[in-house]
């Protein structure tokens, strides 16, 4: 069996130990901000005044 080398490939392989985790932290990062940005919306969807509901300004049917 051949042992595996994981350092010293010329270059390459460092450079993906270093990107790899910065890649991934940068997709976390984007995939949060959409669900904040998705979230905050649908907040001030339900703040907007004079939308169709009961004098408190709701528009569904939660338990009050």
């Amino acid at each position: 069996m051949t042992p595996t080398i994981v350092a010293h490939q010329g270059g390459w392989d460092e450079i993906l130990l270093v990107l790899v985790p910065i890649v991934l932290f940068a997709l976390l990062l984007v995939v949060a901000n959409r669900r904040a940005d998705a979230i905050e919306s649908g907040r001030r969807a339900d703040e907007r005044p004079g939308d169709a509901g009961d004098a408190e300004g709701r528009s569904d049917d939660r338990p009050r």
